[in-house]
Protein backbone atom coordinates (compact mmCIF):
# COMPACT_ATOMS: atom_id res chain seq x y z
CA UNK A 1 0.00 0.00 0.00
CA UNK A 2 1.25 3.22 -0.92
CA UNK A 3 1.79 6.06 1.87
CA UNK A 4 -0.13 8.81 2.25
CA UNK A 5 1.17 12.24 1.85
CA UNK A 6 -0.52 15.27 3.17
CA UNK A 7 0.65 17.30 -0.11
CA UNK A 8 2.74 17.22 -3.29
CA UNK A 9 5.92 19.30 -1.80
CA UNK A 10 5.96 16.44 0.84
CA UNK A 11 6.17 13.96 -1.34
CA UNK A 12 8.53 15.56 -3.52
CA UNK A 13 11.42 16.44 -0.52
CA UNK A 14 11.16 12.98 1.51
CA UNK A 15 11.68 11.02 -2.23
CA UNK A 16 14.68 13.29 -2.76
CA UNK A 17 16.32 12.67 1.08
CA UNK A 18 15.11 8.93 0.72
CA UNK A 19 17.48 8.81 -2.37
CA UNK A 20 20.54 10.52 -0.23
CA UNK A 21 20.07 8.37 2.65
CA UNK A 22 20.09 5.29 0.31
CA UNK A 23 23.28 6.47 -1.66
CA UNK A 24 25.07 6.89 1.84
CA UNK A 25 24.04 10.14 3.21
CA UNK A 26 23.61 10.59 7.20
CA UNK A 27 24.11 14.37 7.84
CA UNK A 28 22.79 17.20 6.66
CA UNK A 29 23.36 21.16 7.35
CA UNK A 30 20.67 23.59 7.30
CA UNK A 31 19.14 26.75 7.75
CA UNK A 32 16.47 28.14 9.05
CA UNK A 33 14.03 30.00 5.96
CA UNK A 34 10.39 29.20 4.46
CA UNK A 35 10.93 28.27 1.19
CA UNK A 36 13.14 25.71 2.22
CA UNK A 37 10.20 23.97 4.85
CA UNK A 38 9.49 20.75 2.72
CA UNK A 39 13.83 19.99 2.39
CA UNK A 40 14.30 20.71 5.83
CA UNK A 41 11.02 18.99 7.54
CA UNK A 42 12.31 15.57 5.53
CA UNK A 43 15.65 15.82 6.47
CA UNK A 44 14.77 16.53 10.34
CA UNK A 45 12.23 13.72 10.55
CA UNK A 46 14.60 10.86 8.62
CA UNK A 47 15.73 8.55 11.61
CA UNK A 48 19.08 8.32 9.51
CA UNK A 49 19.87 11.77 9.30
CA UNK A 50 22.25 13.88 11.85
CA UNK A 51 21.07 17.66 11.43
CA UNK A 52 23.44 20.48 12.06
CA UNK A 53 21.34 23.59 11.88
CA UNK A 54 23.23 26.76 11.39
CA UNK A 55 21.74 30.25 11.48
CA UNK A 56 24.42 31.71 8.78
CA UNK A 57 24.62 30.03 5.64
CA UNK A 58 28.13 31.10 5.11
CA UNK A 59 29.44 28.93 8.22
CA UNK A 60 26.95 25.80 7.21
CA UNK A 61 28.47 26.08 3.93
CA UNK A 62 31.99 25.84 5.02
CA UNK A 63 30.66 23.69 8.31
CA UNK A 64 30.23 21.34 5.42
CA UNK A 65 32.78 21.57 3.73
CA UNK A 66 35.08 20.93 6.62
CA UNK A 67 33.02 17.42 7.34
CA UNK A 68 33.46 16.45 3.54
CA UNK A 69 37.32 17.03 3.81
CA UNK A 70 37.44 14.46 6.97
CA UNK A 71 34.97 12.17 5.70
CA UNK A 72 35.12 12.20 1.74
CA UNK A 73 31.79 12.43 1.63
CA UNK A 74 28.97 15.30 1.04
CA UNK A 75 27.03 16.82 3.61
CA UNK A 76 24.00 17.61 2.10
CA UNK A 77 23.09 21.84 2.56
CA UNK A 78 20.10 23.17 2.84
CA UNK A 79 18.85 27.10 2.66
CA UNK A 80 15.97 29.19 1.23
CA UNK A 81 15.54 31.28 -1.90
CA UNK A 82 17.42 34.70 -2.00
CA UNK A 83 20.60 35.74 -0.80
CA UNK A 84 20.81 33.12 1.48
CA UNK A 85 21.89 30.66 -1.41
CA UNK A 86 24.43 33.47 -2.21
CA UNK A 87 25.82 32.86 1.14
CA UNK A 88 27.30 29.64 0.03
CA UNK A 89 29.31 30.62 -2.96
CA UNK A 90 32.75 31.65 -0.74
CA UNK A 91 32.82 27.75 0.00
CA UNK A 92 31.51 26.37 -2.94
CA UNK A 93 34.56 28.25 -4.73
CA UNK A 94 36.88 26.84 -2.31
CA UNK A 95 35.27 23.25 -2.74
CA UNK A 96 35.62 23.00 -6.45
CA UNK A 97 39.10 24.60 -6.42
CA UNK A 98 40.06 21.91 -3.79
CA UNK A 99 38.33 19.12 -4.71
CA UNK A 100 35.90 18.28 -2.00
CA UNK A 101 32.33 16.71 -2.73
CA UNK A 102 29.43 19.13 -1.77
CA UNK A 103 25.75 19.01 -2.32
CA UNK A 104 23.73 22.33 -2.39
CA UNK A 105 20.01 21.79 -2.21
CA UNK A 106 18.68 25.80 -2.56
CA UNK A 107 15.04 26.19 -2.40
CA UNK A 108 13.74 28.43 -4.89
CA UNK A 109 10.13 30.35 -6.13
CA UNK A 110 7.92 28.44 -8.82
CA UNK A 111 9.65 29.77 -12.36
CA UNK A 112 6.68 32.51 -13.31
CA UNK A 113 8.01 34.36 -10.30
CA UNK A 114 11.24 35.09 -11.60
CA UNK A 115 12.21 38.51 -12.68
CA UNK A 116 8.95 39.51 -11.88
CA UNK A 117 10.05 42.01 -8.65
CA UNK A 118 8.03 39.55 -5.99
CA UNK A 119 9.76 39.38 -2.63
CA UNK A 120 13.12 37.20 -2.24
CA UNK A 121 13.02 35.85 -5.58
CA UNK A 122 16.69 36.13 -7.05
CA UNK A 123 17.81 34.21 -10.25
CA UNK A 124 19.40 31.04 -8.37
CA UNK A 125 19.86 29.18 -12.32
CA UNK A 126 23.08 28.48 -12.32
CA UNK A 127 23.87 30.33 -9.57
CA UNK A 128 27.40 29.13 -8.73
CA UNK A 129 28.35 29.41 -12.50
CA UNK A 130 31.48 27.10 -13.51
CA UNK A 131 32.23 26.57 -9.89
CA UNK A 132 30.03 23.23 -9.44
CA UNK A 133 30.61 20.13 -11.22
CA UNK A 134 26.87 19.53 -12.05
CA UNK A 135 23.85 21.45 -12.33
CA UNK A 136 19.71 21.07 -12.13
CA UNK A 137 17.14 23.02 -12.22
CA UNK A 138 14.47 20.68 -10.66
CA UNK A 139 10.78 21.04 -12.19
CA UNK A 140 8.06 21.32 -9.92
CA UNK A 141 6.95 18.75 -7.58
CA UNK A 142 3.98 16.48 -9.22
CA UNK A 143 3.01 12.81 -8.23
CA UNK A 144 3.66 11.39 -11.09
CA UNK A 145 5.28 8.30 -11.25
CA UNK A 146 8.07 9.02 -14.54
CA UNK A 147 8.49 12.03 -12.49
CA UNK A 148 9.18 11.19 -9.36
CA UNK A 149 11.70 8.67 -11.10
CA UNK A 150 13.73 11.11 -12.35
CA UNK A 151 13.86 12.50 -8.99
CA UNK A 152 15.60 9.71 -7.32
CA UNK A 153 17.57 9.17 -10.45
CA UNK A 154 18.76 13.07 -10.07
CA UNK A 155 19.66 12.72 -6.28
CA UNK A 156 21.44 9.36 -7.11
CA UNK A 157 23.67 11.16 -10.49
CA UNK A 158 24.61 14.07 -8.15
CA UNK A 159 26.13 12.26 -5.63
CA UNK A 160 28.45 10.43 -7.99
CA UNK A 161 28.74 14.01 -9.52
CA UNK A 162 30.04 15.00 -6.30
CA UNK A 163 32.27 12.24 -5.05
CA UNK A 164 33.58 10.93 -8.82
CA UNK A 165 37.19 11.49 -9.74
CA UNK A 166 36.45 14.77 -10.03
CA UNK A 167 35.10 15.31 -7.08
CA UNK A 168 33.35 18.47 -5.94
CA UNK A 169 30.29 20.55 -5.45
CA UNK A 170 26.79 20.04 -7.04
CA UNK A 171 23.87 22.44 -7.28
CA UNK A 172 20.30 21.07 -7.31
CA UNK A 173 17.77 24.21 -7.31
CA UNK A 174 14.82 22.91 -6.26
CA UNK A 175 10.96 24.85 -6.54
CA UNK A 176 8.33 24.71 -4.13
CA UNK A 177 4.63 26.52 -4.00
CA UNK A 178 2.84 26.83 -1.20
CA UNK A 179 2.15 25.40 1.02
CA UNK A 180 5.45 24.44 2.39
CA UNK A 181 4.28 23.45 5.45
CA UNK A 182 3.23 19.66 5.51
CA UNK A 183 -0.29 20.87 5.27
CA UNK A 184 -2.81 18.17 3.99
CA UNK A 185 -4.38 19.35 0.72
CA UNK A 186 -7.38 17.38 -0.82
CA UNK A 187 -6.57 14.89 -3.28
CA UNK A 188 -8.37 16.50 -6.09
CA UNK A 189 -6.44 19.79 -5.77
CA UNK A 190 -2.77 20.06 -8.25
CA UNK A 191 -0.89 20.20 -4.49
CA UNK A 192 -2.78 17.34 -3.24
CA UNK A 193 -1.27 13.50 -3.89
CA UNK A 194 -3.86 10.82 -4.91
CA UNK A 195 -3.39 7.42 -2.55
CA UNK A 196 -3.12 5.71 -6.07
CA UNK A 197 -0.75 8.15 -6.99
CA UNK A 198 1.89 6.03 -8.52
CA UNK A 199 -0.81 3.87 -10.24
CA UNK A 200 1.31 0.32 -9.52
CA UNK A 201 4.65 1.86 -9.98
CA UNK A 202 6.43 0.48 -7.28
CA UNK A 203 9.63 1.72 -8.65
CA UNK A 204 8.19 5.53 -8.40
CA UNK A 205 6.46 4.58 -4.97
CA UNK A 206 9.61 2.89 -3.16
CA UNK A 207 12.38 2.91 -5.18
CA UNK A 208 14.80 0.35 -4.53
CA UNK A 209 16.65 -1.33 -1.99
CA UNK A 210 19.54 0.90 -1.95
CA UNK A 211 20.05 3.88 -4.59
CA UNK A 212 18.48 4.02 -7.16
CA UNK A 213 21.15 4.08 -9.67
CA UNK A 214 24.21 2.71 -8.55
CA UNK A 215 27.12 4.12 -9.69
CA UNK A 216 30.41 2.37 -9.72
CA UNK A 217 33.51 4.70 -10.00
CA UNK A 218 36.63 3.08 -12.01
CA UNK A 219 40.19 4.41 -11.43
CA UNK A 220 41.77 5.65 -13.97
CA UNK A 221 45.12 4.00 -14.85
CA UNK A 222 48.13 4.05 -17.41
CA UNK A 223 48.30 1.75 -19.80
CA UNK A 224 51.53 -0.92 -19.62
CA UNK A 225 53.45 0.99 -22.55
CA UNK A 226 52.81 4.57 -20.50
CA UNK A 227 54.32 2.41 -17.05
CA UNK A 228 56.95 1.28 -18.80
CA UNK A 229 57.72 4.89 -19.94
CA UNK A 230 57.71 6.31 -16.70
CA UNK A 231 59.38 3.97 -14.71
CA UNK A 232 62.15 4.11 -17.38
CA UNK A 233 62.57 8.19 -16.57
CA UNK A 234 62.87 7.52 -13.12
CA UNK A 235 65.08 4.14 -12.91
CA UNK A 236 67.70 5.91 -14.74
CA UNK A 237 67.71 9.41 -12.29
CA UNK A 238 70.20 9.08 -10.03
CA UNK A 239 68.60 12.17 -8.30
CA UNK A 240 64.80 12.20 -7.96
CA UNK A 241 62.16 13.65 -5.80
CA UNK A 242 58.57 12.44 -4.41
CA UNK A 243 56.94 16.04 -3.89
CA UNK A 244 53.23 15.47 -2.27
CA UNK A 245 51.16 18.52 -2.55
CA UNK A 246 47.90 19.20 -0.52
CA UNK A 247 45.52 16.70 -0.66
CA UNK A 248 42.46 15.30 1.56
CA UNK A 249 42.43 11.61 -0.41
CA UNK A 250 45.75 12.16 -1.94
CA UNK A 251 48.54 9.36 -2.53
CA UNK A 252 48.20 6.96 1.02
CA UNK A 253 51.37 6.72 3.36
CA UNK A 254 50.81 3.00 2.09
CA UNK A 255 51.29 3.30 -1.16
CA UNK A 256 54.32 6.11 -0.78
CA UNK A 257 56.52 3.39 1.01
CA UNK A 258 57.43 1.05 -1.27
CA UNK A 259 57.42 3.32 -3.75
CA UNK A 260 59.98 5.47 -1.77
CA UNK A 261 61.71 2.52 -0.96
CA UNK A 262 62.09 1.31 -4.49
CA UNK A 263 63.35 4.54 -5.69
CA UNK A 264 65.47 5.78 -3.09
CA UNK A 265 64.13 9.26 -3.29
CA UNK A 266 63.83 11.73 -0.87
CA UNK A 267 59.95 12.67 0.54
CA UNK A 268 59.47 16.39 0.10
CA UNK A 269 55.93 16.40 2.19
CA UNK A 270 53.86 19.18 2.23
CA UNK A 271 52.22 19.43 5.72
CA UNK A 272 48.39 19.43 4.34
CA UNK A 273 49.46 16.51 2.24
CA UNK A 274 48.34 13.84 4.97
CA UNK A 275 51.97 12.47 4.37
CA UNK A 276 54.48 14.86 7.06
CA UNK A 277 53.16 12.91 9.96
CA UNK A 278 52.32 9.47 10.29
CA UNK A 279 54.13 6.06 11.49
CA UNK A 280 55.77 5.58 7.86
CA UNK A 281 58.27 8.68 8.58
CA UNK A 282 59.95 6.72 10.87
CA UNK A 283 59.94 3.34 8.72
CA UNK A 284 61.00 4.66 5.62
CA UNK A 285 64.81 4.44 4.76
CA UNK A 286 64.88 7.83 2.69
CA UNK A 287 64.23 11.47 4.27
CA UNK A 288 60.66 12.59 4.55
CA UNK A 289 61.43 16.51 4.72
CA UNK A 290 59.23 19.43 5.92
CA UNK A 291 62.03 21.80 6.53
CA UNK A 292 62.80 22.67 2.44
CA UNK A 293 61.18 25.88 2.57
CA UNK A 294 63.72 27.38 4.29
CA UNK A 295 66.52 26.50 2.75
CA UNK A 296 65.54 25.18 -1.16
CA UNK A 297 66.05 28.27 -3.41
CA UNK A 298 68.72 29.95 -1.05
CA UNK A 299 72.25 30.46 -1.65
CA UNK A 300 73.03 27.38 1.04
CA UNK A 301 71.50 25.25 -2.00
CA UNK A 302 72.97 27.13 -5.17
CA UNK A 303 75.76 24.41 -5.17
CA UNK A 304 73.58 21.45 -5.44
CA UNK A 305 72.69 20.01 -8.80
CA UNK A 306 68.98 19.58 -9.99
CA UNK A 307 67.26 16.49 -9.70
CA UNK A 308 67.06 14.29 -12.87
CA UNK A 309 63.18 13.58 -11.97
CA UNK A 310 60.25 14.59 -10.12
CA UNK A 311 57.23 12.60 -9.41
CA UNK A 312 54.63 15.59 -7.95
CA UNK A 313 51.14 14.35 -6.12
CA UNK A 314 48.29 16.58 -4.59
CA UNK A 315 47.96 19.95 -5.65
CA UNK A 316 50.41 22.70 -5.65
CA UNK A 317 52.27 22.85 -2.08
CA UNK A 318 52.37 25.09 -0.22
CA UNK A 319 55.89 26.19 -0.11
CA UNK A 320 56.69 29.07 -2.62
CA UNK A 321 60.58 28.11 -2.22
CA UNK A 322 60.10 24.79 -3.36
CA UNK A 323 57.58 25.76 -6.67
CA UNK A 324 60.13 27.74 -7.86
CA UNK A 325 63.49 25.24 -7.08
CA UNK A 326 60.95 23.11 -8.94
CA UNK A 327 60.09 25.54 -11.70
CA UNK A 328 64.25 26.15 -12.26
CA UNK A 329 64.93 22.56 -12.09
CA UNK A 330 66.04 21.30 -15.58
CA UNK A 331 64.77 17.87 -15.08
CA UNK A 332 61.24 15.43 -16.25
CA UNK A 333 58.47 16.20 -14.23
CA UNK A 334 55.46 13.94 -13.88
CA UNK A 335 52.23 15.59 -12.37
CA UNK A 336 49.92 13.15 -11.05
CA UNK A 337 46.20 14.07 -11.45
CA UNK A 338 43.49 11.65 -11.19
CA UNK A 339 41.06 14.05 -12.57
CA UNK A 340 43.11 15.21 -15.55
CA UNK A 341 43.23 18.21 -14.18
CA UNK A 342 46.51 20.66 -14.48
CA UNK A 343 47.69 21.61 -10.80
CA UNK A 344 51.27 23.34 -11.72
CA UNK A 345 50.89 27.11 -12.01
CA UNK A 346 54.74 27.28 -13.30
CA UNK A 347 54.05 25.86 -16.18
CA UNK A 348 57.28 23.77 -16.38
CA UNK A 349 56.01 20.23 -15.97
CA UNK A 350 56.88 18.06 -18.75
CA UNK A 351 54.31 15.36 -17.88
CA UNK A 352 50.96 14.94 -16.72
CA UNK A 353 49.92 11.37 -15.32
CA UNK A 354 46.21 10.63 -15.25
CA UNK A 355 46.00 7.87 -13.01
CA UNK A 356 44.70 6.78 -9.20
CA UNK A 357 48.11 7.77 -7.46
CA UNK A 358 47.90 4.61 -5.21
CA UNK A 359 47.36 2.49 -8.05
CA UNK A 360 49.99 4.25 -9.92
CA UNK A 361 52.91 4.25 -7.00
CA UNK A 362 52.44 0.74 -6.35
CA UNK A 363 52.71 -0.37 -9.98
CA UNK A 364 55.84 2.09 -10.33
CA UNK A 365 57.32 0.47 -7.41
CA UNK A 366 57.36 -3.02 -8.59
CA UNK A 367 58.91 -2.06 -11.94
CA UNK A 368 62.04 0.03 -10.25
CA UNK A 369 64.71 -1.51 -8.33
CA UNK A 370 66.83 1.15 -5.58
CA UNK A 371 67.76 4.01 -8.20
CA UNK A 372 68.33 6.55 -5.98
CA UNK A 373 72.13 7.68 -5.00
CA UNK A 374 72.98 7.28 -1.31
CA UNK A 375 74.43 10.86 -1.34
CA UNK A 376 71.72 12.87 -2.71
CA UNK A 377 68.98 11.26 -0.03
CA UNK A 378 71.85 12.52 2.16
CA UNK A 379 72.14 16.05 1.38
CA UNK A 380 68.24 16.33 2.11
CA UNK A 381 69.02 14.17 4.75
CA UNK A 382 71.49 16.21 6.28
CA UNK A 383 69.75 19.80 5.89
CA UNK A 384 67.08 18.68 7.34
CA UNK A 385 68.39 17.69 10.48
CA UNK A 386 70.42 21.53 10.59
CA UNK A 387 66.99 22.97 9.88
CA UNK A 388 65.27 21.37 12.28
CA UNK A 389 68.42 21.32 15.47
CA UNK A 390 67.69 25.41 14.35
CA UNK A 391 63.95 25.23 15.21
CA UNK A 392 64.12 23.43 18.60
CA UNK A 393 67.08 25.81 19.57
CA UNK A 394 65.07 28.93 18.17
CA UNK A 395 62.02 28.04 20.30
CA UNK A 396 63.83 27.68 23.74
CA UNK A 397 65.81 31.28 22.66
CA UNK A 398 62.41 33.50 21.97
CA UNK A 399 59.12 32.58 21.02
CA UNK A 400 57.40 33.57 17.74
CA UNK A 401 54.48 33.10 15.48
CA UNK A 402 56.34 29.94 13.61
CA UNK A 403 56.99 28.49 17.41
CA UNK A 404 53.16 28.15 17.99
CA UNK A 405 52.77 26.24 14.82
CA UNK A 406 56.07 24.21 16.04
CA UNK A 407 54.96 23.35 19.27
CA UNK A 408 51.42 22.58 17.96
CA UNK A 409 52.54 19.65 15.42
CA UNK A 410 55.24 18.45 18.69
CA UNK A 411 52.24 18.35 21.10
CA UNK A 412 49.11 17.45 19.44
CA UNK A 413 47.60 14.14 21.01
CA UNK A 414 48.39 11.00 18.34
CA UNK A 415 45.88 10.99 16.61
CA UNK A 416 44.43 14.73 16.21
CA UNK A 417 43.14 16.14 13.73
CA UNK A 418 44.64 19.59 13.18
CA UNK A 419 42.99 22.39 11.17
CA UNK A 420 45.49 25.55 10.14
CA UNK A 421 44.32 29.02 9.04
CA UNK A 422 45.64 30.54 5.84
CA UNK A 423 47.86 33.33 5.64
CA UNK A 424 51.17 33.00 7.65
CA UNK A 425 49.18 29.64 9.81
CA UNK A 426 49.91 27.69 7.16
CA UNK A 427 53.04 29.10 6.09
CA UNK A 428 54.44 28.70 9.63
CA UNK A 429 53.14 25.11 9.30
CA UNK A 430 54.99 24.45 6.49
CA UNK A 431 58.30 25.39 7.73
CA UNK A 432 58.27 24.86 11.38
CA UNK A 433 55.78 21.90 11.29
CA UNK A 434 58.46 18.77 12.02
CA UNK A 435 57.68 15.63 10.75
CA UNK A 436 56.40 13.18 13.54
CA UNK A 437 55.08 9.69 14.04
CA UNK A 438 52.26 10.29 14.92
CA UNK A 439 48.65 9.57 12.97
CA UNK A 440 47.93 14.01 12.48
CA UNK A 441 44.94 14.89 10.03
CA UNK A 442 46.25 18.11 9.16
CA UNK A 443 43.52 20.39 7.24
CA UNK A 444 43.44 23.44 5.64
CA UNK A 445 41.57 25.60 2.57
CA UNK A 446 43.75 25.47 0.14
CA UNK A 447 41.67 25.73 -2.54
CA UNK A 448 41.39 28.94 -2.96
CA UNK A 449 43.46 30.08 0.37
CA UNK A 450 40.62 32.26 1.56
CA UNK A 451 40.59 33.42 5.24
CA UNK A 452 36.82 33.44 5.46
CA UNK A 453 34.73 30.32 6.82
CA UNK A 454 38.07 29.27 8.77
CA UNK A 455 36.62 28.17 11.79
CA UNK A 456 33.15 26.75 10.55
CA UNK A 457 35.53 24.48 7.94
CA UNK A 458 37.42 23.07 11.62
CA UNK A 459 34.56 22.90 13.62
CA UNK A 460 32.47 21.01 10.57
CA UNK A 461 35.89 18.45 10.19
CA UNK A 462 35.87 18.03 14.19
CA UNK A 463 32.03 16.96 13.73
CA UNK A 464 32.78 13.63 11.80
CA UNK A 465 35.69 12.14 14.11
CA UNK A 466 36.00 11.18 17.70
CA UNK A 467 39.70 12.46 17.66
CA UNK A 468 40.69 15.78 19.33
CA UNK A 469 40.29 18.89 17.36
CA UNK A 470 42.84 21.81 17.41
CA UNK A 471 42.43 24.75 15.34
CA UNK A 472 45.09 27.15 14.59
CA UNK A 473 43.94 30.29 13.07
CA UNK A 474 45.08 34.72 13.05
CA UNK A 475 43.31 37.28 14.21
CA UNK A 476 41.76 38.09 11.18
CA UNK A 477 40.13 34.73 10.11
CA UNK A 478 39.04 34.50 13.67
CA UNK A 479 37.51 38.30 13.59
CA UNK A 480 35.84 36.97 9.72
CA UNK A 481 33.92 33.30 11.01
CA UNK A 482 32.86 34.08 14.45
CA UNK A 483 29.34 33.03 13.62
CA UNK A 484 31.02 30.02 12.84
CA UNK A 485 31.46 29.62 16.66
CA UNK A 486 27.93 29.51 17.62
CA UNK A 487 28.33 25.57 15.76
CA UNK A 488 30.14 25.03 19.13
CA UNK A 489 26.84 24.16 21.16
CA UNK A 490 24.18 24.32 18.16
CA UNK A 491 26.15 21.04 16.53
CA UNK A 492 27.88 19.85 19.61
CA UNK A 493 31.59 19.99 18.51
CA UNK A 494 34.75 20.77 20.84
CA UNK A 495 37.49 22.36 19.79
CA UNK A 496 41.18 23.47 20.57
CA UNK A 497 41.16 26.82 19.37
CA UNK A 498 45.02 28.84 19.15
CA UNK A 499 44.57 31.93 18.45
CA UNK A 500 47.56 33.80 16.84
CA UNK A 501 46.36 37.53 17.14
CA UNK A 502 49.05 40.15 15.64
CA UNK A 503 46.86 42.37 15.02
CA UNK A 504 45.88 42.75 11.19
CA UNK A 505 47.16 41.47 7.96
CA UNK A 506 50.77 40.10 9.12
CA UNK A 507 51.38 38.65 6.15
CA UNK A 508 51.83 41.72 4.35
CA UNK A 509 55.34 42.64 6.08
CA UNK A 510 56.93 39.87 3.66
CA UNK A 511 55.52 41.57 0.52
CA UNK A 512 57.14 44.94 -0.99
CA UNK A 513 54.00 47.16 0.00
CA UNK A 514 55.41 47.37 3.62
CA UNK A 515 57.73 50.13 2.23
CA UNK A 516 54.67 51.94 1.13
CA UNK A 517 52.88 54.94 2.96
CA UNK A 518 49.64 52.90 2.35
CA UNK A 519 50.64 49.34 4.35
CA UNK A 520 49.46 50.63 7.74
CA UNK A 521 46.16 51.65 7.14
CA UNK A 522 45.57 50.09 3.55
CA UNK A 523 47.09 46.45 4.41
CA UNK A 524 48.25 45.47 8.06
CA UNK A 525 44.97 47.33 8.96
CA UNK A 526 45.29 47.12 12.95
CA UNK A 527 42.02 46.44 14.24
CA UNK A 528 42.31 46.67 18.11
CA UNK A 529 39.91 44.29 18.85
CA UNK A 530 39.26 42.26 22.20
CA UNK A 531 38.29 38.76 20.98
CA UNK A 532 37.95 38.31 25.15
CA UNK A 533 33.93 39.01 25.08
CA UNK A 534 33.68 35.95 22.43
CA UNK A 535 34.14 33.95 25.88
CA UNK A 536 30.90 34.61 27.02
CA UNK A 537 29.16 35.45 23.74
CA UNK A 538 29.38 31.87 22.49
CA UNK A 539 30.22 30.15 26.11
CA UNK A 540 33.89 28.98 25.59
CA UNK A 541 36.64 28.92 27.85
CA UNK A 542 39.02 32.42 26.56
CA UNK A 543 42.71 32.56 28.02
CA UNK A 544 45.13 34.85 27.20
CA UNK A 545 49.07 33.40 27.81
CA UNK A 546 51.99 34.92 27.37
CA UNK A 547 55.42 32.84 27.15
CA UNK A 548 55.89 29.43 25.75
CA UNK A 549 56.13 27.45 28.84
CA UNK A 550 52.71 29.17 29.81
CA UNK A 551 50.81 28.16 25.90
CA UNK A 552 52.05 24.44 26.63
CA UNK A 553 50.95 24.25 29.66
CA UNK A 554 47.40 25.62 28.58
CA UNK A 555 47.59 23.85 24.95
CA UNK A 556 48.01 20.12 26.55
CA UNK A 557 45.73 20.99 29.36
CA UNK A 558 43.21 21.77 26.72
CA UNK A 559 43.13 19.09 24.22
CA UNK A 560 42.57 16.83 27.57
CA UNK A 561 39.24 17.99 28.83
CA UNK A 562 35.73 18.52 27.36
CA UNK A 563 34.57 21.88 26.20
CA UNK A 564 36.09 24.11 23.61
CA UNK A 565 39.18 26.55 25.00
CA UNK A 566 40.65 29.59 22.64
CA UNK A 567 44.49 30.31 23.67
CA UNK A 568 45.26 33.80 22.36
CA UNK A 569 49.00 34.73 22.06
CA UNK A 570 49.53 38.13 21.07
CA UNK A 571 52.59 39.05 19.01
CA UNK A 572 54.20 41.87 16.82
CA UNK A 573 54.26 40.73 13.38
CA UNK A 574 57.38 42.55 12.67
CA UNK A 575 59.33 40.81 15.40
CA UNK A 576 57.88 37.57 14.42
CA UNK A 577 59.06 38.01 10.73
CA UNK A 578 62.49 39.01 12.35
CA UNK A 579 62.83 35.79 13.82
CA UNK A 580 61.83 33.98 11.11
CA UNK A 581 64.69 35.72 9.05
CA UNK A 582 67.22 35.07 11.27
CA UNK A 583 66.40 31.71 12.38
CA UNK A 584 66.36 30.67 8.22
CA UNK A 585 69.88 32.71 7.75
CA UNK A 586 71.03 30.45 10.63
CA UNK A 587 69.68 27.55 9.12
CA UNK A 588 70.76 28.49 5.21
CA UNK A 589 74.43 29.24 6.87
CA UNK A 590 74.64 25.88 8.77
CA UNK A 591 73.98 23.68 5.54
CA UNK A 592 76.43 26.13 3.47
CA UNK A 593 79.17 24.80 5.71
CA UNK A 594 78.11 21.51 5.83
CA UNK A 595 77.91 21.32 2.28
CA UNK A 596 81.74 22.78 1.80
Amino acid sequence: MNRVYPNVNTLWAETLVEELVAAGVDAACLSPGSRSTPLTVAFAEHPDIEVFSHLDERSSAFFALGRARRTGTPTPLVCTSGTAAANFHPAVVEATQSGVPMLLLTADRPPELTDSGANQTVDQEKLYGDAVRWYRDLPEPEAEPRKVRMLRTTAARALSKATGSDSGPVHLNCRFRKPLEPTPVPEDDPDGVPEDWADGDTLAANGRDGPFVATSQGLPELTDDALDGVAAAVESADRGLLVTGPADDGLSAAALEPLAEATGFPVLADPLSDLRFGPHVDRLDVPVCGGYDAYLGSDATAAWPDPDVVLRFGASPTSKPLRHSLRDADCRQFVVDPSGGWTEAEFTASDLLVADEDALAEELAARVDGTGGERWAERFAAAERDHWEGVRGGREETYWEGGVLSDVTDAAPDPATVFVSNSMPVRDLDRFGEPRTADLTMLGNRGASGIDGITSTALGAGSATDDPLVLVTGDLAYYHDMNGLLALGRCGVDATIVLVNNDGGGIFHILPIEDHDAFEPQFKTPHGLDFGPTGDLYDLEFARVDGRDAFRDAFDSSVERDGTQVIEFQFDSARSHAVRDDLTARTRSKIADDTR
